[in-house]
């Protein structure tokens, strides 16, 4: 009986060992992985937007980072916020579920202006219209054309005319979203908001060019 029992005890606790191993190179693997994908998200941001001051926030251990961008004078932005949340590489029994759920890393970065936008204006990529997080509340009411923004189908939404025309200027001028993937001017809430998936290497030259238009359509509304 201790034979048999031996048998099938050595084996088991070997796959344990094994099973442990694993868990335990993977947990800190994916440790390092998030942390270089979110300091270089942020080392970009800050790059861009050249705040006064800025303070950052660990929001969920390795997977959830927050930060805020102030600025002091009387431009047109006071303050932009930026938040990051990514797969769970840390944990590879859940990481499985969490793409379903989540589908990519995702950077949510809205900016808050002292004038309004011209006008409501969405440009979402069609496979996240309507996906967890990414429903647009007044749709309904505002017009919708279907087009391509590089290699990618997208939804174009807008309530007038010249917001159509300003969202086309930016897809004419930059042909390639990159990983842009939902680009947003709200009017009654003095909001501009960008949703991008954070590769390393890709944040400052995809979000830029975006931060940059926002910025000129500001400016006109306070001429």
């Amino acid at each position: 009986m201790n034979t048999a029992s031996s048998i099938f005890t050595v084996p088991l606790l070997l796959f344990v060992f094994a099973v442990s191993a694993f868990l335990g190179i993977q947990f800190r693997r994916g440790h390092r992985e998030n942390y270089k994908i979110y300091h270089a998200a942020f080392s970009e941001l800050m790059e861009i937007f050249c705040a006064d001051d800025q303070v950052f926030t660990n929001i969920g251990g390795s997977i959830g980072h927050h930060a805020n961008f102030y600025y002091r004078e009387k431009g047109l932005i006071y303050e932009i916020d930026a938040t990051i949340t990514l797969l769970p590489r840390h944990a590879p029994l859940y990481l499985p579920i969490s793409k379903y759920l989540m589908r990519n890393d995702r950077l949510f970065i809205s900016l808050y202006m002292r004038y309004p936008p011209p006008g409501e204006g969405h440009i979402i990529e069609k496979s996240y219209d309507g996906f967890r997080g990414h429903e647009i509340t007044n749709a309904v009411r505002l017009n919708r054309e279907e087009i391509f923004w590089g290699p990618y189908p997208f939804f174009l939404y807008y309530d007038k005319l010249s917001m159509y025309d300003a969202l086309k200027e930016l897809i004419m001028k930059h042909r390639d979203p990159g990983t842009i993937r939902h680009v947003a001017l709200i009017p009654d809430q003095r909001k501009g908001f960008i949703f991008m998936i954070p590769r390393e290497g890709t944040v400052k030259r995809d979000c830029e060019p975006v931060y940059h238009w926002m910025c000129r359509l500001f400016e006109k509304q306070r001429l």
